[in-house]
């Protein structure tokens, strides 16, 4: 059996549920990706997530829906008086707002235990990290976590990156591209949003995309572009696959996460990457028919 291992944080999610209510769910950008890939990559792969969590009963409850959800959390960390981050969804047309509660995050901790880092990392065939997991760390954490990933992938591990860039996490912006470039040389496959790219980068096009982390030795991009044409890069050729227009959109939370699992699902099962990028939009155009990160259906496993 394989192993995919996504590593960064999972929060507590507070998404509306009408009538000023609000619905209390368990997510974070690699945890959505993690949880979506379960449902995707069928019995031959293990899923597991790597993360940190306190000794809460919020705690205890979420490693409770990760195991629930099929997630192997057999290397989640646990520490002592931590609690994990908090976020709120407030919609708009289906575009959301997010508001933050994670300064004490125990996620913050997760390369704390290098032993246990490095052990997670030598048992898995394909790593997914994002920007966020390592916005998050300290310095100290940075380097453990890329030495990790560096000793995985001399081993022969895939590691995937989505820079998931969020500015609000980074003291600046030359750190961020500096730790950008860092993760990005390491990658196998580098999986990015043409609006981040826009941010962090200042790249316009999916195409100077490609070009910059094909200069930092990628070969394998992939560029979202929200209801516009993903864009692959692969061994030299370049594709573009349109996804269906949508007529409505409820929310757009977790819609890039869930994008990566379905393109992965398809990619790791051997289809082209134009059959992978379909399959993506597919289950992110489910995905944004819902309210919240983790939306259920039943796909039928690759």
């Amino acid at each position: 059996m394989k192993t995919f291992l996504s590593i960064g944080e999972c929060m507590l999610e507070l998404a509306p549920a009408g009538g000023g209510l609000l619905q209390k769910s368990f997510a974070g950008d690699t945890f959505n990706t993690a949880w979506y890939a379960r449902k995707l990559f069928g019995d031959t792969w293990s899923i597991g997530y790597f993360t940190a969590l306190g000794d809460c009963a919020f705690s205890t409850e979420m490693l409770e829906f990760m195991k629930s959800s099929g997630v192997d959390v057999r290397h989640v960390s646990r520490i002592q008086g931590a609690t994990p981050g908090l976020y709120i969804i407030q919609l708009m047309n289906g575009e959301r707002n997010f508001s933050y509660w994670r300064s004490t995050s125990a996620a913050k901790q997760l390369a704390r235990d290098e032993d246990k880092l490095m052990l997670a990392c030598s048992e898995a065939d394909v790593i997914y990290v994002s920007g966020i997991t390592f916005a998050i760390l300290d310095q100290d954490g940075r380097v453990a976590l890329l030495s990790a990933l560096a000793q995985a992938k001399d081993r022969g591990a895939m590691i995937v990156y989505d820079p998931n860039f969020r500015r609000r996490l980074w003291p600046n912006l030359a750190d961020a591209r500096a730790m950008n470039g860092n993760i990005a040389r390491l990658a196998d496959v580098v999986m990015t949003g043409r609006d981040d790219e826009q941010t962090l980068n200042g790249l316009t096009t999916p195409e100077d995309a490609i070009l910059h982390y094909a200069k930092l030795g990628a070969t394998h991009v992939v560029v979202k572009n929200g209801s516009g044409s993903v864009v692959i890069f692969k061994d030299g050729a370049i594709s573009a696959v349109r996804p269906q227009r949508l007529e409505h959109v409820v929310d757009t939370t977790a819609a890039g996460d869930s994008f990566n699992a379905g393109y992965l699902a398809c990619f790791l099962a051997g289809t082209g990457v134009d059959t992978a990028a379909m399959a993506g939009c597919a289950v992110a155009a489910k995905v944004i028919g819902a309210t919240g990160a983790l939306v259920e259906f039943h796909p039928t496993p690759l």
